[in-house]
């Protein structure tokens, strides 16, 4: 099981998070997000982030700037979290990158919304539907995921929290590829708290 842990904004932060047990390290390029990144692509930052997924998270931004800030950040996998067609999509994977797509869902989610998108991304993401595209806090209700029936692996996202590692554990789902966490691992909007992440880890990833 993959983990992303996204919404970062410190690199002390960064530093002092299990990283050992961490895939992807998300930061989010929304200017209305409390967790839009202030983070400088310094050498530091670079190299303590070298032997993850760094993931940028937009929202119907123009490509040209994902690709800005990919180079300036050394991105290799994109989350778009908008409205984003599947030209788009092709368009970043085109550059080499990961792509991973956001949806919200519910029980009145048609899954054939994403059928084309299928042949255009790596992953897809279900999160629950919020006007702030995520960082809500709150669960949806997962078992509407059986009906999910596409090659596409997903993630698991949308009010993930500490007390959930037994209700991890128990999901099943053969596209499952991993968990997203945010906003119930937080100190305050940018900053997680790393002690309840490594242990919450710990018990997610034990048999």
């Amino acid at each position: 099981m993959k983990v992303k842990v996204c919404g970062l904004n410190s690199l002390e932060n960064i530093k002092a998070l299990p990283l050992e047990d961490i895939d992807f390290l998300g930061f989010i390029f929304y200017p209305k997000s409390p967790r839009n990144v202030t983070i400088v692509p310094d050498r530091s930052f670079m190299q303590l982030t070298s032997t993850h997924s760094r993931t940028g998270v937009f929202v119907n931004a123009p490509v040209s700037l994902i690709i800005r800030n990919v180079f300036a950040y050394g991105l290799n996998t994109v989350q778009l979290h908008g409205n984003e067609s599947p030209d788009i999509c092709k368009e970043l994977k085109e550059q080499s990158l990961v792509v991973i797509k956001a949806f919200s869902v519910s029980h009145k989610f048609d899954f054939q919304t994403v059928e084309q998108y299928e042949s255009v991304v790596d992953y897809f993401l279900f999160d629950t539907p919020t006007k702030a595209y995520g960082g809500s806090g709150h669960q949806f209700d997962w078992s509407v995921l059986k009906g999910y029936n596409g090659h596409v692996p997903f993630f698991l996202s949308g009010g993930i929290g500490p007390d959930d590692a037994a209700q991890i554990k128990a999901f099943y789902h053969k596209k499952f590829a991993g968990i997203d966490l945010n906003s119930r691992f937080e100190v305050r909007p940018g900053v997680k708290d790393s002690l309840q992440l490594m242990k919450f880890l710990k018990e997610v990833k034990s048999k």
